[in-house]
Formats: structure tokens, C-alpha cells, sequence
């Protein structure tokens, strides 16, 4: 019998960074992805109760021709693993998950680390978790062609309860960084789903990479924001590349900071915490140019509503924010965002406290 768990993750600080080698702190929560099933036969056979679907495979991750859907990601993890040698051992798993899908949250990320890892059990075969991290990456391109960065199954792998994640994308160094039990950890969904593979993302990146190859190879978290402008400008980087420069290089050192706040003797830092969320949200809105209307009210609601502090987090294009509150005001400080937010725009938002959760393992 095989039964893995993978959380979704959200992400605090550190957003867009994690493709160019960046700095990235988010937390694993126990919404996530469950793969159950036994080992055996002659296929891959999975059930996904979320879209009442079931796909088979080859035990290589060969699929039918016009496989489409959560299906991709199945097949694109199962063809990885094979090329890395696991064993042609069968699955036959029913996936069900708690993730709500385009909010934000890596739904995809944890479906292909929950798959990944179920494939692993039933085949007794083994992968340290940042390589089979790589997988999930790799399956994400191979399966939609979104280049993203390793964050996400980074998180769902090597999460704890209790902490976030401080990991440097570029060296795969990373720390657990404890949360303070008095701050909660909200997430107020604004209703508009993303959708990753029909958006932006690739092009964000590719206008990242115009400025990054003006830095001569030096990744962006090792420069202050003023050097980076300038050798950009000396390498006469157009405009829109040096905005996302700009946006990539100042978010590395808000991680910095957040670190620091966070683990401020005493008690965290609230009031940089604020700043620090609200000067990311700004970036990514103005700089980075991912936000929406929507996400931007949800960030003035909850600052307005009490928040310690709030900003878009995941991708973009949609999705949702996470703010810290008061963990004993945390229910009546989501209700209040949400009303406000569902009365003024009329979408069916929803506020979600999330509990931080290990990392994916068996169930």
C-alpha cells in the first residue's frame, strides 16, 4: 500500500526570485495533495477525484497522444523518474487534493511531488528530496512549458511545522527559519484564477533574463539595488528589463530583513514586517507588473482591516495574498477582509488560516 501526502505551500517573501538563483521563505501547510493506492501491474493507472478523470500510462510516463490536464503533470513526473532510473514498477492510486486550483498555492507543484513520490515508494526506489524536487521542476516544463523556478516543490518537500524555509535557489543551501506562534498565517483568496501556462510567467522571465545577462553571470541576490541599475544601464538594458531587475534584486533583500524580523529577540518585528510585505506587494504590482486589481484591494483591505502585513504571493495574474495577523484575532480578521472584498466586487473570495505542515511523506 502506498498513501503520500504533499502540501501546497505559501510563499512570505521572496517572489519571482527563485529562477534566477534568488532568496525565497515559504512555509509548507497542511492543505495539500494525497496519493493512495497499491503497487503493482503493468501501467500507471491514477484516479483524480478533483476533475473525476483517470489516466494510464506506460510504466516509462508514455500517455496517450492528446492527454491534456492534470494528466501532463503525471505523465511528465513518471517519464523523469524513469530516465533516472526507477524501476518499471505499476501504480494504480486514486489523487484527491484540499488545494484550491489557480489560487496561488502550487497545486501543480504538489500534485507532481505527491505523484513523484508515490511512484518512488511503489518502486522502492529513492531520490534525495532536492533532486526529486528537480523532477517536479523539470515536469512543470516538460508538461506546459512553464519555466518556473524550484520554490514550490522545494517547499512541499523540505517544509516543517512550525518554520519557514529560508532557501538560496542558486546554491540549494537552505534553513529552517522558526515562525513566531503568535502570528497566523492567512490567506484571502481573490476569487480570480490564474493559470500559469496562458499567462505572463514565461515573458516576466524572459525580460528578467535580458537585464540578469547585464550583471556578467554575478546573480542578483549578490547586488544592492543601486549597482544593479547602473551596470544594467551601462549595458543599455531596455526600460521594462530593469524594472523586473529592479523588482528581483530589492525582493532578495526583503528576504534578508524578513529573516531578521522575523527572528527579531523578544518577539518579531511587526512594524518592519508591514513594511517589508507592503514595499514586495508594490514591487510586484508596479515593477514586476503581476498583480491585479483585485489582489491589490485584497492588500488594502487587510491593512485596513488590521493586518500585520499582506501582500500578493504565487505567481500572479490572479490568485491570492497572504497576510500575517494576530493569531487570536485571525477568524474575525479573514471575515472581515473577505465581506468587504465579496460586497465591493461582487466575487466569491474565501479567507483560509493556514496551518503549517511537514513535508511530503507517507500519509
Amino acid at each position: 500500500m502506498v498513501s503520500i501526502f504533499a502540501p501546497a505551500r505559501v510563499n512570505l517573501l521572496g517572489e519571482h526570485t527563485d529562477y534566477s538563483g534568488g532568496l525565497v521563505l515559504p512555509v509548507a501547510v497542511e492543505l495539500g495533495v494525497t496519493v493512495t493506492g497499491s503497487a503493482g501491474g503493468s501501467a500507471i493507472r491514477l484516479r483524480s477525484l478533483a476533475f473525476d478523470e483517470t489516466v494510464e500510462l506506460g510504466l516509462d510516463g508514455e500517455a496517450p497522444a492528446a492527454l491534456g490536464g492534470w494528466g501532463r503533470y503525471a505523465a511528465a513526473v513518471a517519464g523523469l523518474l524513469a530516465e533516472r532510473g526507477r524501476p518499471p514498477v505499476g501504480l494504480d492510486a486514486t489523487i484527491s487534493s484540499t488545494i484550491p486550483i489557480g489560487a496561488g498555492l502550487s497545486s501543480s507543484a504538489a500534485l507532481d511531488v505527491g505523484v513523484g513520490l508515490a511512484l518512488c515508494r511503489a518502486a522502492a526506489f529513492d531520490l534525495p528530496p532536492l533532486e526529486l524536487a528537480h523532477v517536479a521542476q523539470e515536469a512543470e516544463l516538460r508538461a506546459v512549458g512553464v519555466p518556473c523556478g524550484l520554490m514550490d516543490p522545494a517547499t512541499s518537500l523540505l517544509g516543517r511545522r512550525g518554520h519557514a524555509v529560508l532557501l538560496d535557489c542558486a546554491t540549494e543551501e537552505y534553513r529552517l527559519v522558526p515562525l513566531p506562534p503568535e502570528l497566523a498565517i492567512v490567506v484571502l483568496d481573490s476569487g480570480v484564477r490564474h493559470d500559469l501556462e496562458n499567462s505572463g510567467y514565461a515573458t516576466r522571465r524572459a525580460e528578467l533574463e535580458r537585464a540578469i545577462a547585464a550583471l556578467g553571470g554575478r546573480r542578483p541576490s549578490l547586488w544592492t539595488v543601486d549597482e544593479a541599475i547602473a551596470a544594467a544601464g551601462d549595458a543599455g538594458i531596455d526600460e521594462v528589463a530593469v524594472r523586473r531587475l529592479r523588482h528581483v534584486v530589492s525582493e532578495n533583500e526583503r528576504v534578508r530583513l524578513c529573516v531578521g524580523a522575523l527572528e527579531t529577540p523578544g518577539g518579531p518585528d511587526r512594524a518592519l514586517l508591514g513594511e517589508l510585505f507592503l514595499a514586495s506587494h508594490v514591487s510586484l504590482r508596479d515593477d514586476f507588473e503581476v498583480s491585479t486589481p483585485e489582489l491589490d484591494r485584497l492588500v488594502e483591505l487587510a491593512y485596513a482591516h488590521g493586518a500585520i502585513a499582506a501582500r500578493m504571493t504565487g505567481g500572479g495574474f490572479g490568485g491570492s495574498v497572504v497576510a500575517l495577523a494576530d493569531g487570536a484575532t485571525a477568524d474575525a480578521f479573514a471575515a472581515g477582509v473577505m465581506h468587504a472584498y465579496e460586497a465591493e466586487t461582487g466575487l466569491d473570495g474565501r479567507g483560509t488560516i493556514c496551518v503549517t505542515a511537514d513535508g511530503a511523506g507517507d500519509r
